[in-house]
């Protein structure tokens, strides 16, 4: 490659890690409240920690649909950022924002309104009892969260990703105080245990919307955008259609892969309880560091969609490739890093022989899912980035349903694999994906340049 597309090659490799620092440091903090909420709710009860797993299992795929729908805010506004346009960028803002925030409410009705489904579970009646109030909480908790990603999405869509990253690492010491007082009781305050760690997530959650919605009408940076609300602050049901044709798609990728790891998850509970202890282990770790592989994927989409408001394909094409190639990196040096210390990582977790052994061996095949898995939210993501939705959803639909799910069970039980077979079948689906993901971004871009 010559020197100077090398030094371009490098140069947008870098804005895209710089802009994917934040969106990454943010997510981890989210994942940090909900380990925070459970080390403290378990202090009280295993009981009570149980029903606390129990509804934030219940509650996984929904939420994730309804992010999977706030990804379009992202894509549009940074489509109309990339062509200069405020006027559009801030009627995108508000025709997102109505459709988010009907979708939050719709989720969380039927979460509220579906959680009497929670008694027919099989699980323990008095770890239920505890888990029918607290979901109701965290149901209504879900309308200021999904309202906070929505505006999230559209201040990232403008690539100030700080913004929302600062707001989320602020949410953790309130979150922690409000459980010191409500779980706890201190300070005069009522004893509520389990319930006080869902009023702790609802208060905390409408916090950081509330605030960063004062943050966008007031602050001078979003200034241009809100000036040209008495014009723009309209719904359109073209508008309203362009957002759909992105959220519905994201939704159901999202939704699906949830969904793929949720069924995995129950297969391998079948096999026992220590396969399934030791694939927590393994997939706790590989969710862990697929945050990065997601900020990438999420930067590098907004950057192409970007590049795609001006029709520079060129830059496309330059985006495209060096998130890849950084992706592949960061994979690498996952899969080494689970290799090396796979005798390590899992006495973080317990001290139970038989699982320790079962999670080094399920860590093994974590490094090879990391490559495929890194790579393949890249390829999903760049081609969210220049509008191409409808195919990358059935390739993501075959690579875990058709491929991974069915091939897993297969190697697990009829080759007697247990819960190893499950994660090559897995890899099998996500190096689908990844593959053809990939080659299809390349194509496009290539096609479009010419």
């Amino acid at each position: 490659m010559p020197r100077k597309k090398m030094g371009m090659f490098r140069q947008e490799a870098k804005q895209t890690i710089q802009l994917a620092f934040p969106i990454v440091v943010g997510e981890l903090a989210q994942m940090a409240l909900h380990i925070i909420d459970t080390a403290m709710v378990g202090a009280i009860s295993y009981k009570q920690l149980a029903a606390a797993s129990l509804v934030i299992n219940a509650l996984g795929i929904p939420f994730v649909i309804g992010i999977g729908m706030t990804i379009s805010v992202s894509q549009m506004v940074s489509l109309a950022h990339g062509r200069r346009d405020s006027q559009l960028v801030s009627h995108y803002l508000f025709n997102g924002f109505f459709l988010c925030a009907l979708t939050a409410l719709l989720i969380s009705f039927l979460l509220i309104g579906g959680r009497g489904l929670l008694q027919h579970m099989g699980q323990d009646p008095e770890v239920v009892a505890f888990a029918l109030p607290f979901m109701k909480l965290m149901g209504l908790s879900i309308i200021p969260m999904l309202l906070f990603m929505t505006l999230k999405q559209f201040t990232d869509g403008l690539e100030f990703t700080k913004t929302a990253m600062i707001l989320s690492l602020a949410g953790m010491p309130i979150n922690i105080f409000l459980n010191w007082l409500l779980i706890y009781g201190n300070w005069g305050f009522p004893r509520l245990e389990l319930l006080g760690a869902g009023w702790s997530t609802l208060i905390t959650r409408s916090i950081l919307f509330l605030t960063l919605l004062i943050v966008i009408l007031r602050h001078k940076t979003f200034r241009r955008y809100i000036a040209v609300s008495g014009k723009q602050w309209k719904l359109k049901a073209h508008t309203l259609r362009e957002l759909l044709y992105i959220g519905i798609p994201s939704s159901l990728q999202v939704g699906m892969e949830a969904g793929a790891f949720a069924v995995s998850g129950i297969i391998i509970g079948t096999m026992g309880a220590i396969a399934q202890a030791s694939h927590q282990i393994a997939l706790s770790t590989a969710s862990f560091t697929f945050m990065v592989s997601m900020g990438l994927a999420q930067a590098g989409s907004i950057r192409v969609s970007n590049a795609y408001g001006r029709r520079n394909w060129t830059k496309i094409s330059v985006i495209g490739r060096s998130t890849l190639v950084t992706a592949l990196v960061y994979g690498f040096i996952c899969a080494i890093s689970f290799v090396v210390f796979r005798d390590q990582i899992p006495q973080l977790f317990n001290k139970n022989a038989e699982v320790l052994a079962l999670a080094s061996s399920l860590l093994l095949f974590a490094g090879f899912f990391q490559i495929s898995d890194s790579t393949q939210a890249i390829g999903a993501g760049l081609l969210r980035g220049i509008k191409d939705v409808k195919i990358p959803t059935l390739l993501i639909g075959i690579a875990y349903w058709v491929i991974g799910i069915p091939l897993g069970y297969l190697f697990g039980f009829h080759f007697q694999m247990g819960a190893k077979g499950m994660w090559i079948g897995l890899i099998a689906g996500l190096s689908f994906a990844s593959l053809f993901l990939i080659y299809r971004f390349l194509r496009m871009s290539r096609k479009g340049s010419l």
